[in-house]
């Protein structure tokens, strides 16, 4: 079935043209948002560099400021105390003074104003040296002369003037500064603008585009229903087919497996004795013919004894074995196909009140082998009767017959409704089963373990068709001498084989 409105949908280019065009918009509106604020983040990038420029280049320009303040000080600690050690401190000031006018000129190369000032510095530094120089090869008496009257020192007026324009170099950085926070300001100001606009932009795309596809949506909604419940109903009996062809196919392969193996392997036997009789006849039958007419040599008495003792009921004990197990395993597989064919009916079933049944049919071999028997509270199903004792009393019956020698028998059977689903569980403590052996014990004819017990390999490969048959499966949680526990899972309501396909 198709819906109407689904085949409209497709049908209304207009629609489809204009909700593409809506989305390229908004398309593009984020790729311009993202060229923004990648336009955005390389500027703040670039400003950030230029205000940490600056600092840094404010930073020397206040160091070579304080050392020349430490090579004045230096200067007239030597013309106070007439120690000639601050000669040496003046020189350090200097030589480090001019590291920081190095560096500030390196920084600021691109700046003509800050070259100007440093051309002007160097020459105020380089005359104040001159100065300071000359002083030092005066004698003493003009040092004091200078001592008595430091406000005409000519010396100082270079270091002013030094001053003067280490501010006017500061001053210029801190207007740069400005500039720069400034232009980084108004770059975030317009990321802001940028990305207020897109998101706009965008918002009213999508508003648009979310009633289209509303309005759409209403439109698709109904025939989505009724395709999902089709599609349901196909797939729920496409899945229930697929399973019931994968169990035959299985079944198919098995059957095909015993018939190829276990029914040729007493065939073999059969042959294989057969030809044991021929010998044994023949050397009966020359030792009755006339040696003169046969023309061949007698047998010995020993011989034709040996032949008619051993030989012969050998070779026919064997045969009647081997047609005896050919015997018991068609009859197996007759029975299975009967049961295969029997009609399951369901019905209310009280689970517990059924287990308690079966346990009573039990109650004499529980008493004799010292087994303790539990049954927790079960859950109540529609199911068949007849099959489920028949899987239960199987696994009850397997629990009590291979206990641990030695160790007190003890079975317990418990259940639980999970999601539509009723696991049944039968554990016991007895000898185990390998884990390599989990799937073979559920083949026709294939047991595990010490083959000490009756049996011919067939009552859990029919649990398992019976729990198939029912719309469930069977698994074994088992190791060696630590017990078992055969878990059933079943359907809570099972309507039978045809109501449930």
């Amino acid at each position: 079935m198709q819906s109407t409105n689904l085949t409209a949908l497709g049908r209304d280019t207009r629609v489809n043209r204009f909700i593409l065009t809506l989305l390229t918009i908004g398309f593009a509106a984020l790729l311009a948002g993202l060229g923004a604020a990648l336009w955005t983040q390389q500027r703040n990038t670039d400003s950030e560099r230029w205000v940490a420029h600056t600092l840094e280049v404010q930073a020397r320009i206040g160091a070579f400021a304080s050392k020349a303040e430490r090579m004045e000080t230096a200067r007239r600690g030597r013309l106070l105390s007439d120690d000639p050690a601050f000669n040496g401190l003046f020189d350090e000031a200097l030589a480090s003074a001019l590291a920081d006018l190095d560096m500030v000129q390196s920084k600021t190369a691109d700046n003509p104003e800050q070259a100007a000032n440093i051309r002007r510095m160097r020459q105020l530094l380089s005359d104040y040296v001159k100065a300071e120089r000359t002083e030092r090869s005066r004698g003493r008496s003009a040092q004091a002369a200078l001592r008595s009257d430091f406000f005409h020192d000519p010396v100082v007026v270079h270091i002013r003037e030094i001053r003067q324009v280490a501010d006017a170099m500061a001053d210029e950085e801190r207007t740069l500064l400005r500039q720069r926070e400034s232009l980084q300001g108004q770059s975030l100001r317009t990321f802001n603008m940028v990305l207020v606009a897109i998101a706009l932009l965008i918002l009213t795309v999508a508003s648009a585009t979310i009633l289209l596809v509303r309005r759409t949506l209403r439109d698709l909604r109904a025939s989505r229903l009724e395709l999902s419940a089709l599609n349901t109903d196909l797939e729920r009996l496409v899945d229930s087919r697929t399973t019931e062809l994968q169990r035959a196919n299985a079944e198919i392969q098995r059957f095909a497996y015993i018939v190829s193996h276990d029914l040729r392997s007493p065939l073999v036997n059969v042959m294989g004795f057969t030809a044991e009789l021929e010998a044994a006849t023949d050397v009966i039958a020359r030792s009755l013919h006339d040696p003169a007419q046969a023309g061949a040599a007698v047998p010995s008495p020993a011989d034709v004894l040996r032949a008619v003792e051993e030989d012969l009921p050998e070779a026919i004990g064997f045969i009647r074995s081997s047609t005896q197990k050919m015997d018991r395993l068609i009859n197996a597989i007759l029975r299975l196909s009967r049961e295969g064919r029997r009609t399951l009916a369901p019905e209310t079933l009280d689970l517990t009140a059924l287990v308690r049944s079966i346990a009573d049919t039990m109650q004499h071999r529980l008493t004799e082998t010292g087994t303790t028997l539990t049954i927790a509270p079960l859950p109540a199903l529609t199911s068949d009767r007849t099959a489920l004792e028949q899987i239960l009393s199987n696994l009850m019956e397997n629990a009590l017959k291979y206990l641990q020698p030695g160790r007190a028998g003890e079975i317990h059977i418990s259940g639980k409704a999970v999601r539509g689903r009723a696991i049944i569980e039968v554990t016991d403590n007895g000898r185990g089963i390998d884990p390599r052996d989990h799937e073979r014990i559920f083949d026709l004819f294939r047991r595990s373990g010490v083959q000490d017990q009756p049996g011919e390999g067939i009552g859990l490969a029919h649990v398992r068709a019976l729990a198939y048959r029912l719309g469930g499966v069977i698994e074994v949680v088992s190791e060696l001498g630590k017990g078992a526990t055969f878990r059933v899972n079943l359907p809570i309501e099972w309507k039978g084989a045809e109501a449930n396909g």
